[in-house]
């Protein structure tokens, strides 16, 4: 009989591994359906600009601008320009609520970061070089998007992970930041982080494949992101959902899922050197980026404002355009920006 049972618990040992290690190539790696073409997914509203990247033919990034109003201070030759950057998931259209308000002081420039929203997805085989997902390409990407519009100087507008990057870039080339203005920044928030050998393995790529078809599928995050989501309305899930438009545009986001997993987020680290002026902004009711570690990011930096935003979640600009809008406005004008 113990013979038997031990044969038994042999079998079931033989099987769990097999499930481990030949489970994920269950899931399937045929690209999603879509639009071929960025473009042929993109609104009436939407831009791209090229931009160089090593070891590629170039990258298309979409962004938003609005029109700045011709009585407004943004026809100053001075005036400050703002380069907004949306969070995980997230896209350029986040920030469309207040476009238009830093648009009134000086140029407003919203982009999809890759490969979210409706900028370049590239695949692996598309690049002969550095990933294009990893951090210091991010921060490279956004310094040439500035460069391909023209924007020489800026004030970086960042909210969760685009806050992080904002702040990466700020230290990274701190004579093309005027100013920083960081909605509820990734900073102090933890996420599992393994050895780049395991987030490299076939399965580990197939399981981030996974992760990364369910975040861009059911819009978790953007209702975890609302203190009530019951504001959010068709319109705007559909622009949340955007990059569902786009052909193969989850193993591009299976991609990025891959490396962030043996990617650390270290920034805080480097808080104390982020010498110029910061807004840091927080919903009262954020359940993605605790306010208290907000409120600990801001301690951390010389020279930061702390806010928070009553009745809001993570994402204030979108849930709480007015409010957002009030308190950005007063620290712009206390600080002649």
């Amino acid at each position: 009989m113990l013979r038997i049972l031990l044969r038994v618990l042999a079998g079931l040992v033989v099987l769990v591994v097999l499930a481990v290690v030949a489970g994920p190539f269950l899931i399937s790696a045929k690209p999603s359906d879509g639009f071929a073409s960025n473009a042929e997914a993109a609104s009436a509203e939407s831009r791209f600009v090229g931009i160089p990247f090593a070891g590629t033919a170039g990258l298309a990034v979409h962004y938003l601008e609005p029109r700045s109003p011709a009585d407004s201070r943004a026809s100053s030759p001075d005036a400050t320009a703002f380069l907004l950057l949306h969070g995980f998931t997230f896209n350029a259209w986040t920030w469309q609520p207040v476009l238009d308000t830093f648009a009134a002081r000086g140029r407003a420039v919203a982009y999809d970061q890759l490969p979210y929203g409706l900028s370049a997805k590239p695949m692996r085989a598309a690049w002969d070089g550095p990933n294009p997902y990893s951090k210091d390409a991010a921060i490279a990407q956004l310094f040439a998007v500035m460069d391909a519009l023209g924007l020489e100087r800026a004030v970086l507008v960042g909210n969760s992970s685009g806050g992080t990057l904002a702040l990466e870039a700020a230290l990274a080339h701190p004579e093309r930041v005027s100013a920083l203005i960081l909605v509820a920044p990734w900073v102090y928030a933890t996420r599992p982080t393994l050895p780049e050998w395991l987030a490299s393995l076939p399965q580990m790529r197939r399981l981030s494949l996974l992760i990364a078809r369910k975040l861009g599928e059911n819009g978790a995050l953007l209702d975890l992101s609302y203190a009530d989501a019951s504001g959010i309305t068709d319109a705007r899930r559909a622009q949340f959902g955007v990059h569902t438009r786009v052909a193969a545009w989850d193993l591009a986001w299976g991609e990025l899922l891959a490396l962030s997993l043996s990617a650390p987020v270290t920034v805080s680290a480097h808080l104390a050197e982020v010498a110029i002026p910061v807004l840091l902004v927080s919903g009262e009711t954020d359940r993605l980026v605790p306010i208290e570690d907000s409120r600990r990011v801001a301690e951390a930096l010389p020279d930061a404002t702390f806010a928070v935003i009553e009745g809001c979640g993570h994402v204030p600009q979108e849930e709480c355009p007015q409010a957002f809008e009030a308190v950005v406005g007063e620290w712009l004008d206390a600080r002649g920006l």
